[in-house]
């Protein structure tokens, strides 16, 4: 059972209220809260206290799972009950994704220092540096996904007193023992996203090719956290329900969500994340997977974020499928003939194979341009091959889209 626990709730515009376990959930905001202190785009301020048998959706987004859930078990389990509410005043207190922060006497903020990217980006020989930043960084590291994951100061290299000074923050992931070349195999879709046009965060693979790295795009260049919410928790379901709804659902999320001077460029960036999963084939685009940014949600400025965790999963899962449904099923070759009908029907594209046609030029210059890298992770050329000369006979004599252009 879940022991009544308190804690207090901010965002950069101030405090925003107090959630409490007492048997349920329920958060209260304070009566000096103001609209922009709203902690979630689907709960503004209000009188009547918000309650929920289960764990708000906009908080369990900061809660670990996979293998980092593993670890705190493996470290904090026989001491402590790893139930949501300590879960997330332990990892939402310093470090947690978007612009929301708990407060709770368990855990005061800390001054975790940072780490130097040169320094994850170089060779580390035989040496475990992520294992080196789990025992460090594990207990600010609220991040969701399966494999391992770390939330990591960057030091700037800049020195103020005797110190280094630490800035903006870094996502750094390595591969597990079930998905050898993992990092490998992410930096090199990312890449393809990258070389299409899709807005992505900045991302480097280190030299000994172990580690992904990725700044956070939920932090400015100075730092100030900025809000972000998953698509799980913009529809207020459970984070277990991720491989619920369909992608046309999600286009009309985001159709509700994002403010209306960004909603086409939001559908069309959507569109090309699918069609690149697809294409990739990239079996975990789920809820979770695509989300909204904004600075202050009384300004109703939303747009969709940057891309983020793109990784071909066939070559791990050869019978793997789409994450949630396109025209009601899952398989990938079946996607493939309906994503021009998803294109135009829900994401509003006018050239929904020119898009297709730049996402398969992309794909072929990364691969010739990545070949090493390609071959270093166990049956990832097997994957791609043979979808990019689907894709090519899918999109021949089309002429390719230019990067970032939206329909009109």
């Amino acid at each position: 059972m879940v022991k009544r626990t308190s804690m207090t709730v901010s965002t950069p515009q101030g405090l925003s209220g107090q959630l409490d376990y007492v048997g349920y959930y329920a958060f209260n905001y304070a009566p000096s809260a103001l609209s922009a202190s709203a902690v979630s785009l689907g709960m503004p301020v209000r009188m009547e206290p918000y309650e929920d048998n289960e764990l708000m959706s906009i908080f369990q987004m900061n809660l670990p799972e996979g293998h980092m859930l593993e670890m705190l078990q493996r470290r904090l389990g026989k001491t402590t009950t790893l139930d949501p509410m300590f879960l997330l005043a332990m990892a939402g207190s310093e470090a947690g994704i978007g612009r929301v922060f708990v407060k709770s006497p368990e855990f005061p903020p800390g001054t975790a220092m940072g780490v130097e990217l040169s320094q994850l980006l170089a060779d580390q020989g035989t040496g475990d540096l992520f294992q080196e930043m789990t025992d460090a960084y594990l207990m600010r590291s609220g991040v969701s996904g399966m494999q391992p994951k770390l939330l990591v100061p960057e030091q700037s290299g800049a020195v103020f007193g005797k110190a280094l000074q630490p800035t903006r923050e870094l996502i750094v992931k390595t591969e597990g023992a079930h998905f050898p070349g993992l990092a490998i195999n992410e930096y090199l879709c990312m890449s393809i996203a990258k070389e299409a046009g899709i807005p992505v965060p900045e991302f480097f693979l280190s030299a000994d090719n172990k580690r992904f790295v990725m700044r956070r795009f939920d932090r400015t260049q100075a730092g100030a956290s900025i809000g972000f919410e998953d698509i799980a928790v913009l529809a207020g379901l459970n984070a277990s329900w991720k491989y619920s709804l369909s992608y046309e659902q999600v286009a009309q999320i985001l159709n509700a969500y994002c403010s209306v001077e960004h909603r086409r460029a939001a559908l069309a960036q959507l569109f090309d994340q699918v069609a690149l999963s697809v294409l990739v084939g990239n079996g975990d685009a789920h809820l979770k997977n695509f989300g909204v940014t904004y600075e202050n949600p009384a300004q109703h400025i939303v747009k969709m974020s940057p891309a983020y965790d793109i990784a071909c999963t066939t070559c791990y899962l050869p019978s793997d499928v789409l994450a949630l449904t396109l025209n009601h099923q899952k398989g990938l070759l079946a996607a493939r003939v309906d994503l021009e009908d998803f294109g135009k029907n829900n994401c509003k594209v006018i050239d929904p194979l020119g898009r297709i046609a730049r996402l398969v030029e992309a794909m072929h210059v990364v691969m010739q341009t990545e070949s090493d890298r390609i071959d270093q992770v166990p049956g990832l050329r097997q994957c791609f091959e043979p979808s990019l000369a689907r894709f090519d006979k899918l999109v021949a004599g089309r002429p390719p889209s230019p990067p970032c252009l939206l329909d009109s």
